[in-house]
């Protein structure tokens, strides 16, 4: 008989296994596939928007989209496009479809709260003084207000999740109408493809349109848009970004860059406007993405705030002092020390561990590097730094 085969497997795969095997390396065609740029991916996930809505039962926007495509390039360093990028669609959507399915925060604090204060009440019920009736009466009102505001947003909730899921199912039945036509057309069964084509589908579209125009209107308490806004939640999750910095709406904060740094370093006019003319240029779009967005060497006595400076950066840029790399420099005075910040090389006790510096950059590659008491170092030091400060690129041993 034929066997006809397709078979996928990575380089480094192909080269361990396949390629040694002449006589069955040469039974296939190579095809080699590249990995899809940004336009690409953004085209795929068109394709494949309306699959993931009918699954989740939530609208993807293109803004949604888009923002997959361009933050999943640029923060997710560690995988390939559009695997990456779908897979933030495909979290995003399932966390939206996760909070329709379950109660809102918001409902669901009331309910504690209701819980709580039925519980006080029962306490209070045993005893028999005045002050504890007084405080019943009190728990009584307490207890009809909250009950109040609970029903009036449960009500807001059904009636919304009723609307949200309508939608779901009609997509739903859309989507298994075009498969039945797929159907018909290849058993070439004509009726059926007509009454699908001008009956059954063009009923299914009428009717999700009035149920997206009524979705249109302003939910209060349920999301069914997965948005820009949502995919950077979750980039946010997985790199530990923030959200807003992803965003473009942080343009008002970079022009008043220096004021802000201002309010934690007094003076040094010249090396903060240095600073913040680079983030803007990087913000920007003007610097090399590839390069760091800049380097600097801070000189002074102590106490001039050099260090201070490096913090209230961090601080600016990722929301937290946490996100620098602090190396102390006057631990790497001897030449040999060097290792230590790029790990040890092959056949070396810890070769497997990873160096200081290179580690730290891995795990969290958007950070400040700080090197401090830079003077203290071996000058060695300074040659492994060198593709750092060029290429922003250093490789581990």
């Amino acid at each position: 008989g034929e066997l006809h085969c397709v078979g996928a497997t990575t380089l480094n795969e192909y080269r361990q296994y396949v390629e040694k095997d002449a006589a069955l390396e040469r039974r296939f065609q190579k095809v080699l596939v590249n990995e899809p740029n940004e336009e690409d991916t953004i085209a795929i996930l068109r394709g494949l928007k309306e699959r993931y809505e009918v699954h989740h039962g939530v609208d993807i926007t293109d803004s949604a989209i888009i923002a997959a495509a361009k933050l999943s390039q640029r923060y997710i360093t560690d995988r390939q496009l559009p695997d990456k990028a779908i897979d933030l669609v495909d979290e995003a959507a399932s966390r939206i479809r996760m909070e329709i399915d379950s109660k809102p925060e918001s409902m669901d604090k009331l309910e504690r709260r209701l819980i709580q204060l039925k519980i006080e009440r029962e306490a209070v019920k045993k005893d028999t003084d005045p002050a504890a009736r007084k405080q019943v009466e009190l728990l009584d009102s307490e207890i009809d207000k909250v009950q109040r505001e609970f029903s009036d947003l449960e009500e807001i909730w059904k009636a919304e999740k009723a609307s949200v899921q309508g939608a779901a199912q009609i997509k739903s039945d859309l989507e298994q109408a075009k498969l039945d036509l797929e159907a018909a057309r290849r058993a070439g069964d004509l009726t059926r493809m007509s009454e699908l084509q001008y009956g059954r589908m063009p009923e299914l579209e009428k009717q999700l349109a009035m149920a997206q125009e009524s979705e249109t209107r302003e939910t209060v308490l349920l999301r069914n848009k997965v948005t820009d806004e949502e995919i950077a939640e979750v980039v946010s999750r997985w790199t530990g970004i923030p959200v807003s910095k992803m965003m473009e709406g942080d343009r008002e904060k970079l022009l008043r860059m220096e004021s802000e740094l201002h309010e934690r370093v007094v003076g040094q006019e010249e090396a903060i406007t240095a600073v913040a003319n680079a983030v803007r240029r990087s913000r920007a779009g003007l610097a090399d993405p590839k390069r760091p967005n800049g380097s600097f060497l801070f000189l002074g006595p102590t106490g001039v705030g050099k260090t201070e400076l490096c913090k209230a950066l961090a601080d600016f840029l990722f929301d937290s002092e946490d996100a620098m790399v602090r190396v102390d420099m006057s631990e790497f005075m001897e030449k040999h020390s060097v290792a230590r910040l790029i790990g040890a090389p092959p056949g070396y006790v810890g070769y497997e561990e990873g160096g200081y510096l290179t580690e730290a950059v891995r795990r969290r590659p958007y950070s400040l590097l700080l090197l401090d008491e830079v003077e203290k170092a071996h000058p060695d030091v300074f040659n492994i730094l060198l593709q750092v400060l060029e290429d922003g690129r250093l490789t581990d041993g």
